[in-house]
């Protein structure tokens, strides 16, 4: 089990700092989410990058929907570079209570779904340089090799091998989600039951998932089963009680997610704590 921390504030310095401190106490991964609209979550990846040396970083969650793929994929490029890397892309329909509204952002369901397919297939189709053509319901590109732009200025290469990983947000056990998941590298599961309502993570739906995930997935890489939940800093056998039947059940990662705590300082304190432990 490896193990990340959610840095849930819109604060820039205020990340740097916890991500430093993450990294000294011996936290795997730093995470930070993306807003529809305030401090960016890519320039404070980067900025983060460049103050640390092992920890992985990436955001929780990057909505492909609102997002122009190329751009996402150029952050994303940019920071594997920047990182030597330590990038991770996570991504999901994203929360619509976020601000899509406000901002004229698709809401239907459906829709953003398709979004994020085509987005996937675009951003993989970059990173891999074999791109020259796409034709979607939503985007075209349209002779990109032949670009005279392009000819001058070489695409990038990832530094990952053979692509950043993406873990995506795979509502079990609806099938269209699960087969997205399948293309890719990891699954932040989420259980929607047949009625749409959704239920807390258990470790007999992470042994399920894991299951299912060794008999379908055709690709061989490695892939992650990842959990957000708390756990107290200050007893680590209340901790390791929490995390373990996860581990026993095959997840592979733990992500410290305390959304509902808007004091810094507490949040600092459980960083500095450091992630728990199963031995």
């Amino acid at each position: 089990m490896k193990y990340g921390f959610v840095f849930p504030h819109a604060d820039v310095l205020k990340a740097i700092e916890f991500a430093k401190v993450a990294e000294e106490v011996g936290w795997d991964a730093f995470f930070v989410w993306e807003p529809t609209y305030g401090i960016d979550a890519w320039v404070t990846l980067a900025a983060i990058a460049v103050q640390t040396e092992r920890i992985r970083l990436g955001t929780l969650l990057s909505p492909v929907s609102r997002m122009r793929p190329w751009k996402l994929a150029s952050e994303a490029i940019t920071l594997d570079i920047l990182s030597n890397g330590r990038i991770n892309l996570c991504v999901g329909l994203g929360a619509v209570d976020t601000g899509f509204e406000v901002f004229g952002e698709e809401i239907d369901r459906k829709t953003r779904a398709q979004l994020l397919d085509e987005g996937l297939d675009i951003i993989n189709g970059l990173w891999n340089r074999e791109l020259s053509n796409y034709k979607g319901q939503h985007y075209r590109i349209k002779n990109l090799k032949e670009c005279a732009f392009f000819k001058r200025h070489p695409q990038p290469e990832l530094i990952q091998y053979p692509r950043i990983p993406i873990w995506v947000v795979g509502a079990w056990p609806w099938k269209k989600s699960m087969q997205r998941v399948l293309k890719y590298d990891g699954i932040i599961p989420t259980i929607k039951t047949k009625q749409g309502k959704f239920e807390k993570v258990t470790p007999e739906h992470i042994y399920e998932i894991k299951n299912f995930i060794e008999e379908q997935r055709s690709l061989k890489s490695p892939f992650d089963i990842i959990i957000e939940g708390e756990t107290p800093g200050n007893d680590s056998e209340l901790a390791s009680s929490i995390v373990r039947p996860y581990t026993e059940a095959g997840a592979t990662w733990w992500i410290e997610s305390i959304w509902s705590s808007p004091d810094l300082n507490q949040l600092l304190n459980r960083v500095k704590q450091g992630p728990p432990s199963i031995e």
